[in-house]
């Protein structure tokens, strides 16, 4: 059972995104994936926080929902869609990560509950503020089941809060799915080292397709868009800040001999 992770570079013309992700994802289908995940902001990512707003959809319809769904019965795939600008109010929409199976329906949606409101330490006034559009999404564990497991569903900045994906584990995760933009000085601090950490710990494969290279707006995100496995092993990067596709193989045998030979998840006491 093969998985991809697909890298791209967002900017802010929808259909040229939704171009770029069409391409990828055909690729990822030929190659045999039978699911494939797209980073966080596949569909924009604008100059400013609020420039989302001008592409915000109702839940359910619009020209880049539609695209998803249409896209995923057409190649056959399932595909997760991460992130979405689902409206919320005229001031903020849902970071909304959407899962498409190969019928074109939507089986699950995941809106990002931990907000990236933060200045980037040294690095010269870099500062963001996803609240200023964003409205956080319940807080609970998104799970769904897909052809290659039970995936949990989160978001970027979710990565650093570890109660999340364990909440999902708790609600029979096998993988955990994490599309990101991270920013290029905290990818290269961080990224490699959280997801692994995030596999290790739950005993789960993660996906992990990042935004890579230059944006509107002046903004840089690190790319390395990663498969890894529940031992922790690299299974698959894109390497690079250019768009790309990784693709992998999802053996659960090898989960189900990881859990039980090092049953760590049984150990817990909190």
């Amino acid at each position: 059972m093969k998985v991809a992770v697909i890298q791209m570079n967002s900017g802010a013309d929808v259909a040229a995104n939704l171009e770029q992700a069409r391409r990828l994802l055909e690729q990822a289908a030929a190659a045999g994936a039978m699911l494939a995940a797209l980073p966080e902001n596949c569909a924009f990512m604008g100059a400013k926080e609020r420039d989302k707003l001008a592409h915000a959809e109702p839940d359910g319809h619009g020209p880049i929902q539609q695209f998803f769904a249409g896209i995923a019965v057409r190649l056959k795939l399932w595909v997760l869609a991460g992130t979405l600008p689902i409206a919320a109010d005229a001031e903020h929409v849902y970071a909304a990560c959407c899962l498409y199976d190969a019928q074109g329906a939507r089986v699950a949606r995941y809106d990002k509950i931990h907000l990236f409101d933060v200045d980037v330490p040294g690095a010269g006034g870099e500062r963001y503020r996803e609240s200023s559009s964003i409205t956080p999404g319940t807080v609970q564990a998104a799970v769904a089941d897909t052809p290659v497991g039970r995936l949990g569903l989160s978001v970027c900045y979710d990565l650093r809060f570890p109660e999340l994906f364990r909440a999902q584990v708790a609600a029979g995760a096998t993988l955990l799915s994490v599309p990101a933009a991270f920013t290029a000085r905290t990818g290269a601090a961080h990224w490699h080292t959280l997801l692994k950490a995030r596999a290790v710990e739950n005993q789960c494969f993660v996906l992990a397709p990042g935004q890579c290279g230059s944006h509107p707006g002046g903004r840089s995100t690190y790319g390395h868009s990663l498969i890894i496995g529940p031992w922790g092993e690299m299974l698959a990067e894109v390497q690079g800040d250019q768009p790309g596709v990784a693709i992998a193989e999802i053996d659960p045998i090898h989960l189900q001999t990881v859990r039980r030979d090092f049953p760590a998840l049984t150990h817990r006491r909190l």
